[in-house]
């Protein structure tokens, strides 16, 4: 039985300590360093009483439950500079006696609510260099009362879980530097009576709430754990909120100002305490009186200016302050949003704006006008919504009798978006202060209002839906008898119309399409006539200026087939001059080889002025009383 025993021995002992890794016993605890070792996950084969694990520099991408199952007498776990993106839940469950944990330099965006559940005793919690944007609230809830060190720098925060940092009693050393922190509420460390070192270096605070904590001077008798605070690298701004800090004089820290301008760039602890300022909130714009319609929204606006810039806040006409509701939101810019008024909305609001310097006011009016309810247009009972305002309006100007003296209300002139709506004046003993055009189509049954002023009696409808059915009533608002009563509203009268069709895109593609073709083949007729007739003028021009050169020519002789000259009757004789000698050319006399071309040229020119100018060779003949040959022959 020895051989089987000691090869079973062996085998346990190669199992506890995986192949690529070294195990150390010291002491009766057992390390296990798999560092630098290329891992892609952790050793499935890791002895579980080890005390020491240390996972760093490999390749590691996610962690589970199964990886640490059962090692319960775990104390130091190093994951750090791995490639983790994934922390599954409660994948450190097993790991009760956990003290010290490195995540640092991995890859985590996210931390859930059960990813670190499991090590109700860790004291050491590094995060540092990861790419965290959220942390779940309850992320540290296992080890508020132990944890005494948590880094979180260099990650992308934004917000912090403060609540559970602000519950951590124990907490020595935390640091929150190189993350996008904008904000700190106030009190968030007031319960950390231990915490030595905070670091909120390279933030994006502009300013600090006041906090026990950071009164903690250098001084060890003061406090008995004096605080190490640091925060430069943001982007101070320096006024009152922050006069608070500038008097606890820390000399060693190297703040400095971002703002405002005048401060910009100073040391912040060398700036005197009266330049520590804040400007009173001013409300530059307001909504001084509204009207609306009962059952419309209403929208009043205020904005003010100041430094630090005003808190705003909205006062009801029943002195309460008006909060968020179901009918009502008031936005952070100091706009006031009622959604579906009534008329105990009417009244006086004041708007509020406060900061550490002081605080203005402005008040705005909002008036409802009340609308008929029901068939008679009583405003008593229930609240109808817009649908039936319009219903009843088209009720009672469908009854028989009842606008029987009332104007009647057309529609004309309706396109395919608008139509133009009149109507006439009305009783002259019924004051008119505003009339009021309600219509919705058959494509959404909205109902849509416009305000019309009393001296107009047409109103002009755009942006209506084509193809579509509306219907239309017109309501007369009559002033109030006193300032109890409700404005008094009046049918006037309905009316139904359709607007037109769109046009098919086609269509209009065609009509473009045939007018530019249209415009093309008259733009080449009178092209073509241009060109035709300037090339009429040149070739009469240069026709009529050959045909007169011959005429000009005197003592012009025929010429015949090598015969004599006939002697003119009239003139005796003479001798010819002696012919020079020249190259061929035009000239008649010449009986070379230039003759068969002058006397086919000369052919061509008669032929050509007899086609053109055929009226000038007959007043030509007539008037030298020779033959046609003549006349061509002296053209020639």
């Amino acid at each position: 039985m020895a051989p089987p025993l000691l090869l079973l021995l062996l085998a346990s002992g190669a199992a506890a300590c995986p192949l690529p890794c070294v195990c150390q016993n010291l002491s009766e605890s057992l390390s296990t360093l798999c560092a630098h070792r290329g891992l892609l996950f952790v050793p499935p084969n890791v002895d579980r009483r080890t005390v020491e694990l240390r996972l760093a520099d490999n390749f590691i991408q996610a962690l589970g439950p199964p990886d640490f199952r059962n090692m319960t007498g775990l104390v130091d776990l190093t994951l750090s500079r791995n490639a983790i993106t994934r922390i599954g839940a409660r994948a450190f469950g097993d790991l009760e006696s956990l003290r010290s944990l490195h995540l640092d330099g991995n890859r985590l965006v996210e931390l859930g609510t059960g990813s670190l559940r499991g090590p109700v005793n860790l004291q050491h919690l590094i995060l540092s260099g990861n790419q965290l944007g959220r942390i779940a609230p309850g992320a540290f809830d296992d080890f508020l009362d132990s944890l005494e060190d948590l880094d979180l720098s260099y990650n992308n925060l934004r917000q912090v879980p403060w609540a559970g940092i602000g519950a951590m009693p124990a907490l020595h050393t935390l640091n929150l530097d190189h993350n996008l922190i904008d904000a700190l509420p106030p009190g968030a460390f007031a319960q950390l009576g231990q915490l030595s070192r905070l670091d909120l270096t390279s933030n994006r605070l502009a300013t600090l709430a006041p906090d026990p904590l950071f009164s903690r001077g250098r001084n060890a008798e003061a406090s008995p754990a004096p605080l190490v605070l640091s925060f430069s690298g943001n982007p101070l701004h320096c006024n009152c909120e922050l006069l608070w800090l500038r008097r606890l004089a820390r000399p060693d820290d190297l703040e400095t100002c971002a703002s405002p301008p005048s401060l910009a760039g100073r040391y912040f602890w060398a700036v005197p305490e009266g330049e520590f300022s804040c400007e009173p909130p001013l409300i530059a714009r307001h909504t001084q009186r509204l009207w609306v319609l009962e059952g419309q929204r209403a929208t009043l606006r205020c904005r003010a200016l100041g430094d630090p810039a005003p808190t705003m806040h909205w006062v009801g006409p029943d002195d309460r302050l008006v909060g968020n509701s179901s009918r009502a939101r008031a936005f952070p810019n100091g706009t006031l949003e009622i959604g579906v008024t009534g008329s105990a909305d009417a009244g006086g609001y004041t708007c509020i704006a406060t900061n550490p310097a002081g605080e203005a006011t402005a008040r705005v009016e909002l008036r409802v006008l009340a609308l008929p309810h029901g068939g008679n247009g009583s405003t008593e009972g229930a609240r109808p919504g817009p649908s039936d305002i319009a219903a009843s309006a088209r009720t009672a100007a469908e009854g028989e009798g009842t606008l029987e003296s009332e104007p009647a209300v057309q529609v004309t002139e309706v396109t395919a978006t608008s139509g133009l709506v009149s109507w006439g004046p009305g009783r002259p003993a019924d004051p008119v202060w505003m009339f009021q055009i309600q219509y919705n189509s058959s494509e959404d049954d909205t109902l849509v209002y416009r305000i019309v002023p009393a001296s107009s009696h047409h109103f002009l409808l755009k942006h209506l839906v084509p193809g579509a059915d509306y219907d239309l009533c017109l309501l007369a608002l009559s002033p109030a008898a006193g300032p109890s009563d409700l404005t008094a509203t009046r049918l006037l009268g309905c009316a139904h119309f359709s607007t037109l069709p769109a046009m098919p895109l086609c269509h209009a593609l065609q009509a473009h399409v045939l007018g530019g073709t249209l415009t093309v083949a008259v733009g080449g007729v009178l092209v073509a006539a241009l060109l035709v007739f300037t090339v009429a003028l040149l070739v009469r021009g240069r026709g009529a200026g050959n045909g007169r050169l011959p005429l000009k020519l005197s003592h012009v002789q025929s010429q015949t087939n090598g015969g004599p000259s006939p002697t003119p009757k009239t003139h005796p004789p003479r001798s010819p001059p002696p012919r020079p000698q020249r190259s061929c050319s035009l000239d008649l006399g010449d009986t070379g080889g230039c003759y068969g071309y002058a006397r086919r040229l000369g052919g061509a020119w008669a032929r050509r002025s007899h086609s053109v100018h055929g009226g000038l060779l007959g007043a030509g003949c007539r008037g030298m009383g020779g033959s046609a040959e003549r006349l061509e022959e002296s053209v020639v």
